[in-house]
């Protein structure tokens, strides 16, 4: 094919460009104005939370919600094994250690079982900090009761599973704090930004506070706090705000993108797609397929062909105690097969899942992975 098939790029429904005008209409270019705050209001509003404060990037909603959380040096703060290095890094901004906890196969999001061992390997934790991965929320009932059980404050960094849903309750509202990103390849952007949610107002406040960089109510520039430069600009939310409106739209395009490549690979020995969980709708970010054990066949071989023919794949991301940087810290599995993370990563790859996509072109792709696995 002569086109290009990409992974997953932004798409524009025309709205944005309305806002975005308005914006340098009234000269607000720069952090805060009129559409931060309708954008944070209208992200409140969505996921059914109390507040919203939006920021630069998903990333630094983590950093600042661990802040609040009180994680400081040498603190302990349980965090999924199987996710971007973002939803980890700013642990380690404040200081604080990692402990890794390890997938299930079923959702291949923080296994419970796993938690609950931390819990009783490590008792004096400050915070966990849950990824929903590629869309799919984590089994957030279990998760929350072991949090409520050691009175630990839950973050869900709900990056990539905006407009996902949890027993019918939207991904985002289960922790102290959710955290959702609008990079350029998730379901919504606003080219880069984040937004942090709470239903407790005084805590978004002093998100808002913090971000700016700490500034007093006083007529001088006076800090008494430290703070960051994390705020969101006007256009960036003018952005994401033409975005949000086509939000449930996107979700649905996903889901038909993972539905055509279930029904394609139907049938064909040695490979299947992410499993659902019985319990909610994810946002089907990304369309992944996975390898089954014993095959020949590895994801960076499909990769590689697909790249051969002008398609673009990538391996699902690579797990946090597989890094380098991560090797100095704790990570619990109990797992007896061993570290399930470690397995899905090696037989896991990202499909094309761009919304642009044809369904000739995905039938393309799925032939090209279909004459991989003839006669396998």
């Amino acid at each position: 094919m002569e086109k290009r098939i990409p992974l997953a790029t932004p798409t524009m429904c025309g709205k944005e460009k309305e806002y975005v005008d308005d914006a340098f209409a009234s000269n607000w270019i720069a952090p805060l104005g009129y559409h931060v705050d309708q954008f944070e209001r209208e992200i409140a509003a969505y996921v059914g939370m109390k507040d919203a404060a939006a920021l630069s990037s998903g990333t630094a909603g983590i950093h600042l919600a661990l802040n609040l959380c009180k994680v400081g040096r040498d603190d302990l703060v349980f965090v999924s094994d199987l996710t971007f290095i973002a939803t980890s890094n700013p642990i380690i901004y404040q200081g604080g250690k990692p402990v890794l906890i390890d997938s299930n196969e079923a959702t291949m999001n923080m296994d419970a079982d796993s938690l609950a061992l931390a819990f009783k390997k490590y008792p004096s934790v400050k915070a966990v900090l849950v990824a929903n991965l590629y869309g799919q929320p984590a089994d957030m009932d279990r998760i929350v009761a072991l949090c409520n059980e050691h009175n630990v404050p839950l973050i869900e960094d709900a990056a990539e599973s905006l407009g996902a849903t949890y027993k019918g309750r939207k991904s985002g509202t289960f922790g102290k704090f959710g955290i959702f990103s609008f990079n350029g390849n998730k379901i919504i952007t606003t080219s880069g930004g984040g937004m942090v949610v709470s239903d407790d107002v005084d805590m978004i406040k002093k998100v808002r506070f913090l971000a700016t960089q700490a500034r007093d109510p006083a007529p001088w520039y006076q800090h008494t706090e430290m703070g960051y430069n994390y705020r969101l600009s006007n256009i960036c939310a003018a952005i994401g705000r033409g975005q949000l409106t086509v939000l449930d739209e996107r979700v649905r395009q996903k889901k038909a993108i993972y539905e055509r490549y279930a029904r394609g690979f139907k049938g064909v020995k040695g490979i299947y797609m992410m499993p659902i969980a019985s319990y909610g709708q994810p946002n089907y970010w990304l369309s992944i397929m996975l390898i089954k054990p014993g095959m020949a066949i590895k994801p960076m071989d499909v990769i590689k062909h697909l790249a051969d023919n002008n398609v673009e794949s990538r391996p699902i991301w690579k797990p946090m105690h597989m890094q380098p940087l991560y090797a100095p810290y704790a990570f619990v599995t109990a797992s007896k097969a061993g570290p399930m993370s470690e397995d899905i990563f090696n037989r896991g790859l990202c499909l094309p899942s761009d919304v642009k996509m044809t369904a000739e072109e995905q039938e393309y792709v799925i032939g090209l992975v279909k004459e991989m696995f003839a006669g396998k």
